[in-house]
């Protein structure tokens, strides 16, 4: 398997909710028993919700362990450079629109820690494997459910981590 960037705050966020994952389990198996001890189990719906929560919770802890080794950490603030890297945050110019965006280039498991309106890509979508490697003043063109987007990098950014802990 190839290495997974992933930001330190980023790494910090995962590994937060792999723990609290993994703390979640006691109470779950409490609930399964709980629920075995209301008798018939073919009828019992809160036992089939539990053994579902439980089904999900696992594989979850089984999903991010599998992942863990794989990651290749990044300190985001010795970023930097004219290209657009893992980290950068770039604005660009819709070509159609003029409508102007701005997305921060991030790991497939850490997008999810960043709130929406802050923009975080993976670099693995459609638009961070389009930015990868481009400098101000490309252009690059997006497949999107609307069609083709065209855009214009305007200026690469290097600043502050957005990935927050939920």
């Amino acid at each position: 398997m190839e290495r997974i960037p992933i930001s330190a705050e980023g790494y910090a966020c995962v590994k937060a909710e792999l723990e609290r994952l993994k703390s979640e389990r006691p109470a779950v198996i409490e609930a399964i028993r709980e629920a075995r001890e209301e008798g018939d189990l073919s009828e019992n719906a809160g036992y089939d919700a539990t053994r579902e929560r439980q089904s999900l919770l696992e594989a979850r802890i089984a999903y991010i362990e599998s992942r863990m080794p794989w990651y290749n950490v990044v300190n985001l603030s010795s970023m930097g450079g004219d290209k657009v890297i893992f980290g950068a945050t770039v604005r660009l110019a819709d070509l159609d629109t003029g409508k102007e965006r701005l997305y921060t280039l991030l790991g497939p498991d850490e997008t999810d820690f960043v709130p929406r309106d802050k923009g975080a890509v993976s670099v693995y979508s459609p638009v961070g494997r389009a930015l990868l490697g481009k400098e101000v003043g490309d252009e690059i063109s997006v497949d999107a459910p609307r069609g083709k987007i065209h855009y214009e990098i305007i200026e690469i950014l290097f600043q502050d981590p957005i990935v927050k802990p939920r």
